[in-house]
């Protein structure tokens, strides 16, 4: 979908410019931040219902428009959030995406405090997963391929780590978790992972499966077990997480580079050195 030449970049943080003569929720000089959503229809089914995120003609930030890489970028008012007091600026960018995307399903899946969940994928989004579910008080075990990785997982947030190479370690917490979310590109065998579901469990996806999602529609119905997916949040889903974050100082793992490095930069996350978010400093 791609129109070049194309000014990249959906994580945005800056102060208020200018504004049109009819916007009315934010103001010259206020610190805000933009998503990867610009401007939804604000009178369809979804956006009266204050699901934004899923209008029909919704409009991206960087998709048929000019985006964050730059000096300005202009959006509309509804997708424009302010930055709460107790944020870094020059930390919470990632959030407006990122963290947004792995914020959401906790809000429209009803996770409780009490839940035990599971997440798959200790990664850019799934580092900021372990946090705010840690945060929202839930007891949470980490899966990954990278055994090495346990040490980093607990201190972001994991009380339990599986090893998911191991075969055993999977069938060992079968029948444990009320929600698992996956933040993975890749191609896994989920039947194992909807096994490690309780009943009524629930497997999300916010990472994209390169391939179709096999039907297992017998442990399902069994179980009363479901599959489902979600994209980034509303604009008031978006505030609510940065309220949220704010209060339990979470924040993404980033390094800073100047714009200058931008060559440099997407070397180095090309290269998987990423850890696990770039901020770029105008």
């Amino acid at each position: 979908m791609s129109q070049y030449p194309l000014v990249a970049g959906h994580e945005v943080v800056g102060t208020i410019a200018a504004i049109g003569d009819r916007v009315t929720t934010v103001k010259v000089g206020q610190r805000v931040g933009l998503g990867w959503f610009s401007h939804s229809c604000m009178h369809c089914e979804w956006c009266m219902s204050g699901d934004h995120n899923l209008c029909l003609t919704g409009e991206q930030t960087i998709v048929g428009r000019y985006g964050g890489f730059a000096d300005k970028v202009r959006p509309n008012q509804e997708w424009v959030i302010p930055l709460p007091e107790g944020v870094d600026p020059a930390e919470v960018g990632p959030l407006f995406c990122g963290g947004i995307t792995v914020f959401n399903p906790i809000i429209q899946c009803n996770v409780k405090p009490t839940d035990r969940v599971a997440l798959i994928g200790i990664d850019c989004l799934g580092h900021m997963a372990l946090r705010v579910l840690k945060a929202w008080g839930c007891d949470v075990t980490a899966f990954s391929t990278n055994p090495d990785k346990e040490a980093e997982a607990r201190e972001l947030g994991a009380n339990h780590f599986v090893n998911s190479r191991n075969p055993q370690a999977i069938e060992s917490v079968a029948n444990s978790f009320d929600f698992i979310l996956s933040t993975v590109n890749a191609d896994l065998d989920w039947s194992k992972y909807i096994s490690a579901l309780r009943p009524k469990g629930r497997l999300h996806f916010v990472g994209v499966v390169p391939n179709a999602i096999p039907a297992y529609a017998f442990p399902l119905i069994a179980a009363q077990k479901s599959i489902s997916g979600s994209p980034l949040g509303s604009p008031a889903t978006t505030a609510q997480m940065l309220d949220f974050a704010a209060r339990h100082g979470i924040e993404p793992v980033t390094e800073t580079f100047e714009f200058s490095q931008i060559n440099e930069t997407l070397e180095h996350l090309e290269s998987g050195k990423a850890r696990y978010r770039i901020v770029l400093k105008h």
